[in-house]
């Protein structure tokens, strides 16, 4: 991986070029408590788009993966993480690049998308529906779950399931419960109105964590929504459904 200087914070990022095609860059950003490799890698993710002709940017998020890992709440606000993400693209010289987030990344997606439309060609979110807007999803517990000792039983399954994958991932359990404190911000619904790149929605039938994506979509002027049948939150990311639908989407927008 390579590594650059975030307004002081260190981020790990991978670039990788188009097999063929335009070169046109996708920016991916992972959800909680995973990393580009987990996200995005594992599930054919930048195989599949360096292969149909994108040139593929994936970072790790900070506190994530091999970035810097951080432990004040406030340092993993959703406009710092986005400010993360477009500071990449400065970095990397990218005018303005397709952005796909999922579960916190979409949320930073959103961010990005809102406050800095310049720089994104499309948004795609992936886990994250009305959830963005309500503010509901998961359940309390999973920041003191992470921060408990080892054996300590956690309050809900949702918290429990966020240890043992974050154990999984050997990942910096204190930094992800700051994550978890300080990245669950929303947006009103005349916020994300003002949303008008072309966007995606995609989520699960089963996914009890992201909301409705039909909901979402019909907020923005320019989004529809792709649901991905007899998926949950953790299965949608990686399945062929979803990575198809974003093909075709990409391939038809402007």
């Amino acid at each position: 991986m390579q590594t650059f200087d975030s307004d002081g914070v260190t981020i790990a990022y991978i670039d990788v070029p188009a097999v063929g095609g335009t070169g046109d860059p996708v920016l991916l950003i992972h959800g909680f408590a995973s990393n580009h490799a987990v996200n995005w890698v594992n599930t054919l993710w930048v195989r599949t788009l360096s292969q149909a002709g994108y040139r593929v940017i994936a970072l790790d998020n900070r506190g994530h993966g091999e970035s810097e890992k951080l432990y004040d709440p406030a340092a993993y606000s959703s406009e710092a993480m986005a400010g993360d993400a477009l500071r990449l693209l400065d970095h990397l010289g990218i005018a303005r690049a397709d952005i796909m987030g999922y579960s916190m990344g979409a949320r930073i997606t959103a961010f990005l998308a809102l406050d800095h439309a310049e720089r994104v060609r499309s948004a795609l979110f992936g886990g994250l529906g009305m959830h963005l807007v309500e503010g509901r999803g998961l359940p309390g517990g999973i920041a003191e779950a992470l921060e408990a000792p080892p054996g300590t039983p956690a309050p809900n399954p949702t918290a429990q399931a966020f240890r043992t994958f974050a154990e999984q991932t050997r990942s910096d359990l204190r930094a992800l419960a700051a994550c978890m404190r300080g990245s669950r911000q929303t947006l009103s619904r005349a916020e994300i109105a003002q949303i008008e790149v072309p966007a995606l929605v995609t989520v699960g039938t089963l996914d009890t964590v992201a909301g409705s994506a039909a909901g979402l979509a019909a907020l923005m002027p320019n989004a529809r929504a792709l649901e991905l049948p007899d998926r949950d939150h953790s299965t949608a990311v990686g399945a062929k459904a979803h990575r198809d639908g974003v093909l075709a989407f990409l391939a038809a927008r402007p």
